[in-house]
C-alpha cells in the first residue's frame, strides 16, 4: 500500500495521510520513500485538480468581478492558507531529496501563488510594493524613457525592487513586466524576463539572513511574482501560468521565491504558523 491523498467533495486543498490513515506532509513521505519523484508527481497533479476546483468556484472574485462577501471572505482565507502550505510542503520536499522543479512544477505552483495573491488582495493582506510612495504619478499618453530594475536598498537586497521608467525629464514612473513584454517598443525582452528572474533570486537567496525583516521579505517577493506571474499568464482572463521556451529554469527561481514568501509571512500571519 501507498500513501494516499485525501480530500473530501466540498474542502479546498487537499491532505497527505500514511498507509494507516495517520496525517502526514509530502515532506515527511519523500524522506523515507524509495520513489519520491512519484509522490512528487501526485502532489503536483493534485494541486494542479484543486486550481481547476478553485478556479470554478472562486473565479468571479479572484478575478476581481466583485468583492467577496462575509462568507467568502473566511473561504478565500481557507484558499490562500490551503495553496500556500501545499506550495510550501512541495517546495521542501523537492529539496530535501534533490529534485529540481521542473517547467510543469513551476507553472502549477506559479498558479498556485498568483491564486493566493488574488485571494488575499481583498482581504488585506498585501503589503506595499517596493518604492511605494516614491514613484511620480504617470500621465495620460505614450511615455518615452529607459526601463530599469531598481533595488530598494542594495545594502539589504531581502528588500527588493521594481520595474521603474527613467523618462528623459528625470521623472521615475512605476513599470510592470508585463509592460515591457507587451507594451512597449524597443526592448530587449530576454533581458527583462533574464533580469527579473534574478531579482526574484536575490531577493529569494537574501530572505534567511538573520537581519532580514519578514515582512520586508514578503512584500518584496509578493510583489516580484506578482509582476512576473502577471507577464506570464496564458491570456487576460486566466490565473494559469506558462513558462516561455527557453527559460525553463525560471520554474525553480519561482518555486523557490515562493517557498520562501510562504514561510516569510508565516512569521507574522496567524494563519500560517508554525510552516
Amino acid at each position: 500500500m501507498r500513501p494516499r491523498i485525501v480530500q473530501t467533495d466540498d474542502q479546498i486543498g487537499f491532505a497527505w495521510a500514511t498507509v494507516d490513515g495517520q496525517p502526514t506532509s509530502l515532506l515527511e513521505l519523500v524522506e523515507a520513500d524509495e520513489e519520491p519523484d512519484r509522490l512528487a508527481a501526485t502532489h503536483l497533479s493534485a494541486l494542479d485538480d484543486a486550481l481547476i476546483d478553485a478556479a470554478r468556484r472562486f473565479g468571479d472574485v479572484l478575478g476581481g468581478g466583485r468583492r467577496p462577501s462575509p462568507v467568502e471572505r473566511d473561504v478565500l482565507a481557507e484558499l490562500y492558507c490551503s495553496l500556500d502550505r501545499l506550495c510550501l510542503d512541495y517546495a521542501r520536499a523537492a529539496d530535501s531529496v534533490g529534485l529540481v522543479p521542473d517547467v510543469r512544477a513551476g507553472q502549477i505552483v506559479g498558479t498556485a501563488a498568483l491564486m493566493s495573491i488574488l485571494a488575499r488582495q481583498p482581504l488585506g493582506l498585501l503589503g506595499p510594493a517596493p518604492l511605494d510612495g516614491e514613484l511620480d504619478e504617470p500621465t495620460l499618453g505614450v511615455v518615452g524613457g529607459f526601463g530599469d530594475m531598481v533595488q530598494v536598498d542594495p545594502a539589504r537586497p531581502w528588500k527588493g525592487g521594481r520595474w521603474v521608467l527613467r523618462t528623459e525629464d528625470g521623472a521615475r514612473l512605476p513599470l510592470t513586466l508585463a509592460m515591457l513584454l507587451f507594451d512597449s517598443s524597443g526592448v530587449n525582452r530576454e533581458a527583462a524576463r533574464r533580469e527579473h528572474s534574478e531579482a526574484l533570486a536575490r531577493v529569494t537567496a537574501a530572505a534567511g539572513e538573520a537581519e532580514a525583516d519578514r515582512f520586508d521579505v514578503a512584500c518584496a517577493l509578493d510583489w516580484l511574482l506578482y509582476d512576473w506571474l502577471m507577464a506570464h499568464r496564458v491570456d487576460a482572463d486566466s490565473a494559469e501560468i506558462v513558462i516561455p521556451k527557453g527559460r525553463e529554469d525560471d520554474a525553480a527561481v519561482v518555486v523557490a521565491a515562493v517557498a520562501a514568501s510562504v514561510a516569510a509571512r508565516a512569521a507574522f500571519d496567524p494563519a500560517l504558523g508554525g510552516q
